[in-house]
């Protein structure tokens, strides 16, 4: 499959090369969703997915148009991240067995992490840009989740033989026969259902915040909406629904945005009496209002384990990396909970397995920062439907925080999730200036605000 691989990369680097730049993350987002992030081609001792290669044919692109390079501006956001990638090395030269296998690692993330959030930030200046790529995503959710449905009916998978051909390790992946309540967890390209299901999850509620700016595209709208709920659906699996709900109520929450702070003080001091009143930690109690409680279980265990069952002793600082010692932490861990190698699906659990405190504590960084960022945007935001924008971008990232205390990200999602973290780094710039390109449609200015003059908006 490698020349198979390159012709694809090759072929949609062309592509990025020729089109503009508002339509260069569409394509890599193509590339992300319709090709199995395993299937590489080897240079070296280096392994290159289609998208790591396309990745590498954007940032070409941006070097050539040079504008995107001379206006970019570092925000907070940005800075963390890379104070979060210099604490993964540090912690990874500590921990390391072979420095070359954890450089080799850590430049894997660099390209499946780094580089699309960068992208971002230098390529999604205005509005329409961000249209632009909320609209593929749109587009490209629709035939992914169909056929996702079909095999979630079927258990048939029409890209079954990508799966099966193999990664360079000559794994094969197939969840043809893992049925639930009669149905199968659909993954199509992605080698797990947990993060297909997350595609949807995650771009979902973007979608909608841009639903009032699409006023002549509503069968787009319907169909975008239908394709998101079919695709988290079709995983069966609990990780993107629990993602998908978390942002639905937060979505609704929106007409009652002004009584944040009595509910945000509700919410701690229930999980507050819990702690003092049960025999069981507020989390646990959670569990047991999941759609699979005992899954639930392990997932609470987990927490206690790393946290106060000794899981991180002599380890807080650096983490257990991921060579042997890695290997024999996730069997002593898996001991104290069912007997088996510990599965962590705790991603918070597993960066501070993996690099301890030095990489924990810059990823919270990073995450407070982008939720301070999209505060500031709310602020900022000079229009109804650009409120609107924000908040559902705020549903987004609520939904996926927590989500990940119940599943860790590998695969596309990683790439995903840092295409979002990107989004609220740059949603102030989006939102705040005052300029044509990035004004909304006067119809739904109009609606925000009936008694404006048209010749005030015009005049802008």
């Amino acid at each position: 499959m490698e020349y198979v691989t390159l012709f694809i990369a090759v072929s949609l680097s062309i592509v990025i090369l020729i089109v503009q730049p508002k339509y260069w993350l569409v394509v890599y987002m193509i590339s992300q969703a319709y090709y199995p992030s395993y299937l590489t081609v080897q240079a070296g001792t280096i392994n290159f997915t289609l998208s790591r290669i396309v990745i590498l044919a954007v940032y070409l692109s941006i070097y050539l148009q040079g504008r995107a390079l001379s206006a970019f501006k570092f925000t907070l956001v940005d800075k963390l991240f890379i104070a979060l990638f210099i604490g993964q090395l540090v912690a990874g030269v500590i921990t390391s067995d072979s420095f070359i296998a954890f450089a080799q690692f850590l430049s894997g993330q660099a390209f499946d992490i780094a580089l699309p959030y960068f992208a971002v930030r230098m390529i999604i200046t205005s509005k329409e840009r961000y249209f632009v790529l909320l609209k593929g995503v749109m587009i490209i959710a629709v035939p992914l989740a169909l056929i996702g449905l079909y095999q979630c009916i079927t258990g048939n998978n029409p890209f079954g033989f990508l799966l099966q051909s193999g990664d360079q390790w000559g794994r094969a992946y197939s969840y043809a026969q893992r049925a639930r309540s009669g149905l199968y967890r659909a993954n199509v390209t992605i080698s797990h259902p947990i993060m297909y299901g997350l595609f949807f999850a995650i771009f979902g509620p973007c979608c909608v915040g841009i639903w009032q700016f699409l006023i002549n595209n509503k069968h787009l709208r319907w169909m975008s909406l239908a394709a998101m709920v079919i695709g988290v659906f079709s995983s069966m699996s609990s990780g993107p629904w629990l993602s998908l709900l978390l942002s639905i109520v937060f979505i609704v929450f929106w007409r009652w945005r002004a009584y944040w702070k009595p509910v945000l003080i509700l919410i701690l001091v229930t999980f507050g009496s819990v702690e003092v009143v049960s025999n069981r930690h507020f989390y646990d109690v959670l569990g047991r209002f999941t759609f699979d409680p005992g899954s639930a279980w392990y997932r609470s265990k987990l927490i206690d384990v790393a946290l106060f069952e000794g899981g991180m002793s002599g380890h807080w600082m650096a983490g257990y990396g991921t060579g042997n010692a890695a290997t024999e932490a996730s069997i002593k861990w898996g001991e104290k909970i069912d007997g088996r190698q510990v599965d962590i699906v705790n991603h918070y659990i597993l960066i501070l397995f993996k690099y301890g405190l030095l990489g924990l504590v810059p990823f919270l960084g990073v995450v407070a920062a982008a939720i301070k960022t999209l505060v500031d945007a709310f602020k900022v935001a000079y229009t109804g439907p650009d409120k609107w924008l924000v908040w559902c971008l705020d549903a987004a990232v609520f939904g996926i925080l927590a989500s990940l205390f119940s599943v860790s990200l590998f695969g596309q999602p990683t790439s995903f999730f840092a295409i979002i973290l990107g989004f609220c780094s740059s949603m102030p710039l989006l939102v705040s200036r005052v300029a044509k390109d990035r004004l909304p449609p006067i119809s739904a200015v109009k609606r925000s605000y009936p008694n404006i003059n048209i010749n005030q908006i015009n005049s802008i």
